[in-house]
């Protein structure tokens, strides 16, 4: 299988008509096709908006994001995970997978679904499940979207991280099987040290990269004094750009 497509981004400017500077001016990002690039820094910098450029949901910035040598807004859909899991309540979990995509039929659907781990579930409603098993379900689903380009936007906010564990198990898992071209918006050092392969931290009105570091190590083999590490070096460049 081959790995996920190429992302370019290069903003000139973005701005949102309620703040007084722009949100975005000259930033340049290049993904290489199958790369987890993990994008760190405080709420409110920007990580979430720069996922919705690239998901062609806004197109209202100058510049040019292009995905597979495809503009944005032309590219088929990413699969996007979002902060909560945003299932369609009145929908099974298979029936949230196909509505996504019509062209899954139910038995692709159930084997999604029993790659994260939800065996048996296919009928359960979104009620019936539990807030990690819902993730579970958007998880399924945005591979089932688009599993060549993955955003993801804090994908375990407001979880336990007992919970949050067996899910980044779920994601390296699904990662490596079919190795797309992912972003992962965090606020956590560790996650992105566990999940990504190189990580950019973002800071300042307008946003600009403060650092870019590419993890010598694989993912998903990295020993845990190798995690500890990466995790002091994210944190001491959030750190630095607090002071």
């Amino acid at each position: 299988m081959a790995d996920g497509p190429e992302l370019k981004i290069d903003i000139a400017e973005k701005r949102f008509p309620v703040l007084p500077a722009p949100l975005y001016v000259d930033l340049d990002i290049d993904v290489p096709g199958g790369q987890v690039l993990a994008l760190v820094g405080p709420s409110g910098i920007g990580k979430s908006s720069l996922l919705r450029l690239v998901a062609g949901i806004d197109t209202d910035y100058v510049g040019t994001i292009t995905i597979g040598g495809v503009s944005a807004e032309a590219a088929p859909p990413p699969g996007f995970v979002f902060q909560d899991s945003r299932l369609l309540p009145w929908l099974t979990a298979i029936d949230n997978i196909t509505a996504v995509n019509p062209a899954i039929t139910r038995a692709q659907g159930e084997a999604m679904l029993e790659r994260v781990g939800l065996q048996g579930f296919a009928d359960a409603y979104p009620h019936q499940l539990s807030g990690g098993m819902q993730r579970r379900v958007a998880l399924a689903r945005a591979f089932s979207v688009n599993s060549r380009l993955l955003l993801l936007d804090e994908p375990f906010v407001s979880l336990d991280r007992h919970l949050v564990a067996g899910l980044q198990k779920v994601l390296l898992g699904l990662m490596a099987s079919e190795r797309p071209t992912a972003i992962l918006v965090t606020h956590l050092p560790e996650d992105a040290a566990l999940l990504a392969d190189r990580a950019i931290v973002l800071d300042g009105r307008p946003a600009r990269v403060v650092a870019d570091i590419a993890f010598e190590s694989r993912r998903g083999e990295r020993d845990p004094q190798e995690l500890l590490r990466l995790t002091q070096l994210l944190s001491t460049y959030s750190e630095e750009k607090a002071l």
